[in-house]
């Protein structure tokens, strides 16, 4: 008798279904929500006085700052001075020192060149620079130094932030004969992760090698010049003087100002002068490298390769205690991609981007690329915390806007495999015919059990009313609600690699 009312329920429900696909091919990173950008900015003055009291709180003589969403900057600020002798007011269009943010750059510059097939990732750097041929390793059975390695802070080197920032004006022939005298270890190559910009230098200079340009000329002509970035700079010289800022140290109750260095082999891992305005248009790369999609490439370096420098390739910390700017408890992982920092916080977002810290400077951009939105942040007080007021503004954001994150179409078998398995839910007797099941499905799950469970679930989840799109996990995983008087239904199944795929997992669960 339940079979029987069952049966007809779901006759009606699969009268409603369409059997032609509604899977929606990829889009580029944009929403469609029309009031999202709305609730956006309705958090813009917000955020403007997080900014504002962090940096007051925190003596920072300027600060810039911009929000990116769906690959525009919809708003920026600026605080205090670039020049605080000449009181030159910071805004969007001043030229700050990032410093470490210039590691992502080249590693694009790496990465273009690998797909132009004129290095290899896996490649021993000695292949690039023979001076680093006779390196003297911890032990003989040591791996050597690969350019992968130096993308991810792998190779060996030992942290050497207080060393390298004073670096940055230190010529080819310098960090040549660094290598010819030999390094000092602290792993083996491939055996830890430790933050070094002499390998950031080091992928500088095997650009000149491979290229025959400066990795200055080469990311400026195919990632700056193709972005519009025409108010960036390697040399802080040729910045127009009531453009740039200079750098102060806050010492003993008053700014100090700090010392300039010149553009070197060193600038490849933080020397880029640029502004606000000009890097929320890489940030903007960074963004519509999402979704994956089938588009002509439009951007300067595969859309793939952009998703492959943003790949977590080396999980470096666990934070069990981690906390959000609000002081919520929110454990995260992290970890170093190529040029990029990685993470995951509690609630399983995904955050891109890095900071930039230098005697008289400090800086951090991130990017949520799920939620199609990011912040850029740049002052300049040395090593300033800049992290910290984009994570408030990225908080805030989210928390007062509501905005949620893009959910990923789900594939025309995803939606095929729908439909065949409404058809089978209300009566297992048959379902060994319906062709839909792979091989393994009938020895791990039995036709009996399901219809009892199927009968249950429906006794107390009272009558249907309607079953829910697909929630795709990825193309051949997901699930979709059942809609009933008195609950819901979850119906998750994941299919096979076959051609075409078969139903080789399959859940179904009351929820609420």
């Amino acid at each position: 008798m339940v079979k029987n009312l069952l049966k007809s329920a779901f006759a009606l429900l699969l009268a409603t279904v369409s059997y032609t696909s509604t899977a929606q091919p990829y889009k580029p990173a944009t929403f469609t929500d029309p009031d999202r950008l709305k609730k956006i900015r309705a958090t813009f003055p917000v955020i403007d006085q997080l900014y504002k009291k962090y940096a007051e709180d925190n003596h920072w003589p300027g600060l810039v700052y911009g929000i990116v969403v769906d690959g525009k900057l919809v708003h920026s600020g600026g605080l205090g001075y670039t020049d605080i002798d000449a009181r030159i007011k910071a805004d969007s269009s001043s030229d700050f020192r990032i410093a470490s943010m210039t590691k992502s750059l080249t590693a694009m510059a790496i990465l273009k060149l690998r797909d132009e097939g004129k290095l290899k990732l896996d490649d021993p750097a000695y292949i690039y620079i023979p001076e680093m041929k006779g390196l003297k390793y911890l032990t003989k059975d040591a791996v050597p130094v690969t350019v992968r390695h130096l993308l991810t802070h792998t190779a060996g080197y030992p942290e050497d932030n207080p060393w390298g920032d004073r670096q940055l004006a230190v010529s080819d022939e310098e960090l040549l004969a660094l290598y010819k005298k030999g390094i000092s270890f602290s792993n083996n190559p491939g055996q830890g992760y430790e933050y070094s910009n002499l390998g950031f230098a080091t992928l500088g200079y095997i650009i000149k090698k491979v290229s025959g340009k400066t990795y200055e000329q080469y990311i400026t002509e195919n990632i700056l010049k193709p972005l519009g970035m025409i108010h960036t700079y390697w040399e802080y010289t040729k910045v127009p003087k009531d453009k740039l800022a200079h750098g102060y140290r806050w010492l003993d109750g008053k700014w100090i100002e700090q010392p300039l260095l010149h553009d070197g082999a060193y600038g490849a891992m933080g020397g880029l002068i640029t502004t606000i305005e000009d890097f929320s248009k890489y940030m903007a790369v960074h963004m519509d490298a999402w979704p994956p999609r089938d588009d002509a490439e439009a951007l300067p370096v595969k859309r793939s390769s952009i998703r492959e420098m943003q790949y977590p390739w080396d999980v470096n910390y666990l934070t069990v205690n981690a906390k959000t700017t609000t002081g919520r408890p929110c454990p995260n992982v992290s970890a170093y991609a190529y040029g990029l920092r990685w993470a995951k916080d509690c609630d399983n977002r995904v955050y891109i981007g890095h900071t930039g810290g230098l005697p008289g400077f400090g800086s951090q951009w991130n990017i949520l690329p799920e939620y199609g939105v990011g912040v850029v942040s740049f002052a300049n007080l040395t090593y300033a915390r800049a992290g910290y007021p984009n994570n408030q503004a990225l908080d805030t954001l989210l928390a007062l806007s509501g905005i949620k994150p893009r959910q990923l179409p789900s594939s025309a078998i995803l939606e095929q495999r729908k439909n065949d398995l409404l058809k089978v839910i209300a009566d297992w007797s048959k379902a060994k015919e319906s062709g839909i099941f792979a091989d393994n499905f009938f020895m791990d799950y039995f036709p009996d059990k399901l219809q009892a469970a199927a009968t249950e679930a429906f006794a107390k989840t009272g009558r249907i009313i309607s079953a829910g799109d697909i929630v795709a996990e990825n193309q051949l995983r997901g699930y979709f609600i059942i809609k009933c008087e008195t609950g819901n239904i979850k119906v998750s199944f994941t299919l096979t690699p076959e051609n075409p795929p078969l139903v080789q997992e399959f859940h179904f669960d009351v929820v609420q």
